[in-house]
């Protein structure tokens, strides 16, 4: 399966080189960026240096026609800034590219809420009810043969696989909580205050805070998607000094009388998950060097009786299980292949 990956120059865009040069059955043809156009892949990665992508230049995706791109590769991986997959899609797909889009353009359904958490007006709104989005765990069936497939984010996918169960089970009613850790490549590569060593090497800090952050419209829609009605996120990222991975420490409050049993708990994310080979139930609160490099998400349960709570804990690699990862596992499912072709399941210790 021929794959080109566009935005090659950022974080997400090297993690998927990293997973597609590992991966069996994708044979990768095309490099694309903008600022990076014309350079090699070595002098961009110099981790790439001797190796046989080290020499590949990087080819300008605004300059590249789309049945150019369709007659070098099946799939486009898009990891690009807001607003560019919107504009380009309807060429590409009508070129016979599979997009699988890592960026924000193809998560929300609605234009207005696009427009409202990303500023921008959507380009393409008519692609959008056609667009699958890539939570594997939640969204298998619909993913197999997409042609257009919006990747989740890092933080909808730690806190929606954590709490999914309890909404899908009415244990979540009206309101959740939701605190999560970042790594700070969760930021991009672009310079800026959040990711300046200075800045960032001894220090945590809350952004994004009352509501305010961009994916929490993502989480509402598909929390509500899975239970009764609209569920409120109340949620609050911090970025803390590491490089990657992503903890989510999420909260529900069952309704008087219906607070389940540890036991109980357990047994309800253990059907939930059953056969998610990248899901692992653990007995203990996870941290993010158990998955580091892997596609797969720890999640914990406990309960709290004196408070009436349920508290979850999820860690997940941000750049894989929350970005490359996650949209090789649903492009292996959207074009027939075995589901965790490619996909690290061993973590980088220490």
């Amino acid at each position: 399966m021929r794959i080109g990956i566009a935005g090659i120059s950022g974080y997400t865009g090297i993690e998927l080189l990293r997973l597609a040069l590992g991966h069996p059955h994708f044979e990768l043809t095309w490099v694309g960026a903008e600022r990076a156009a014309g350079k090699t892949l070595d002098s961009t990665w110099p981790s790439l240096a001797g190796t046989r992508y080290g020499s590949v230049v990087i080819e300008n995706l605004e300059q590249t026609p789309a049945a150019d791109l369709a007659a070098r590769c099946d799939v486009l991986f898009l990891a690009l800034p807001h607003g560019i997959a919107a504009r380009r899609a309807p060429e590409w797909l009508a070129a016979g590219l599979t997009l699988v889009d890592l960026g924000a353009d193809f998560r929300l359904k609605d234009p207005a809420a696009y427009k409202a958490a990303y500023g921008l007006e959507h380009a393409s709104p008519e692609l959008l009810p056609g667009a699958v989005y890539g939570l594997v765990e939640l969204n298998r069936a619909a993913l197999v043969g997409a042609k257009l497939i919006a990747c989740p984010g890092c933080y909808p996918t730690a806190v929606t696989l954590a709490i999914a169960p309890l909404v899908r089970a009415g244990l979540a009613p009206q309101r959740i909580v939701a605190d999560c850790l970042s790594g700070v490549s969760g930021a991009g590569r672009n310079p800026g205050p959040r990711n300046l060593f200075c800045e960032v090497a001894e220090s945590a800090a809350a952004y994004g805070i009352a509501g305010t952050h961009r994916h929490v419209p993502e989480i509402e829609q598909t929390l509500a998607e899975l239970g009764r009605g609209p569920v409120d996120v109340v949620f609050t990222p911090h970025l803390v000094p590491m490089n990657r991975g992503m903890i989510a420490t999420v909260h529900a409050f069952p309704a008087a009388g219906s607070l389940p049993s540890l036991a109980d708990l357990r047994a309800l994310y253990a059907e939930a998950y059953a056969g998610d080979a990248m899901v692992v139930l653990v007995d203990a609160a996870p941290g993010t060097l158990e998955v580091r490099g892997t596609n797969r998400i720890f999640i914990h349960v406990a309960v709290d009786a004196r408070r009436g709570a349920l508290t979850v804990v999820s860690a997940i690699d941000n750049l894989v299980k929350g970005a490359a990862g996650q949209a090789i596992q649903a492009a292996n499912i959207a074009l027939g292949l075995p589901e965790n072709a490619g996909l690290p399941l061993h973590a980088l210790v220490p």
